[in-house]
């Protein structure tokens, strides 16, 4: 099972209409907050696991930015306003927890990108309400990492989720797992803003299944 053109297209096309893709172009260098020693082994392992699918490294500091990949766990959005210097890791932040209580959002994800539009930086906020704590740590952290190794869409797995299960494990979808190892192959470029880009990702995946 491997995705066509237009499926490829239709995860990186945003809501207003834009295509837009970008890959990791530096280590991933990963910290988590808020779990316990138990649960942050199960992260890291998802961390590591799909940097290896990708084929691309995992650190342990980045040069310019210490921790490249920040995770956050939490009971509740106003806890992020108390974090020392959280301001300004996200801009505008004191709205922004303002939209995401209104509209009972669980999680969100803010990018930085470098000069060539690849991603930099990646910081992961999960509040863990009912839904959330009853997902399985793997199976939560294997979701979080996936849609954080790539650029995707912000109407991505709406519908269908990255996962799937197999046995009574939650693990990658074949088809995901092939777009994502192709989006980092060395002859793509690290960003792309044209829809043409989705064509070469396609024929990477035949070429890298």
């Amino acid at each position: 099972m491997k995705m066509d053109v237009a499926q490829v297209e239709d995860l990186f096309t945003r809501a207003d209409g834009s295509f837009v893709f970008a890959r990791w172009g530096r280590p991933i260098c990963p910290v988590v907050f808020g779990v316990d020693d138990a649960t942050l082994a199960v992260v890291k392992a998802a961390i590591d696991t799909t940097c290896q699918l990708a084929g691309h490294d995992m650190g342990e500091m980045d040069a310019e930015l210490g921790s490249n990949l920040m995770m956050f766990f939490f009971t509740d959005w106003a806890e992020l306003l108390e974090v020392p210097g959280m301001d300004r890791l996200v801009p505008d932040l004191a709205p922004l927890v303002g939209r995401l209580q209104k509209v009972g959002a669980n999680q969100y994800r803010f990018f930085r990108f470098d000069d060539k539009g690849a991603i930099k930086a990646c910081f992961v906020f999960l509040c863990m309400d009912k839904h959330l704590s009853d997902v399985p740590a793997q199976t939560l952290a294997l979701s979080q990492i996936v849609q954080s190794i790539l650029l995707w869409s912000d109407s991505a797995f709406q519908d269908q989720s990255p996962l799937m299960v197999a046995g009574e494990v939650a693990v990658l979808r074949p088809d995901v797992a092939g777009l994502i190892r192709a989006a980092y192959d060395p002859v793509l470029p690290v960003a792309a803003r044209d829809a043409s880009h989705a064509l070469r990702l396609a024929a990477r995946i035949e070429v890298t299944q």
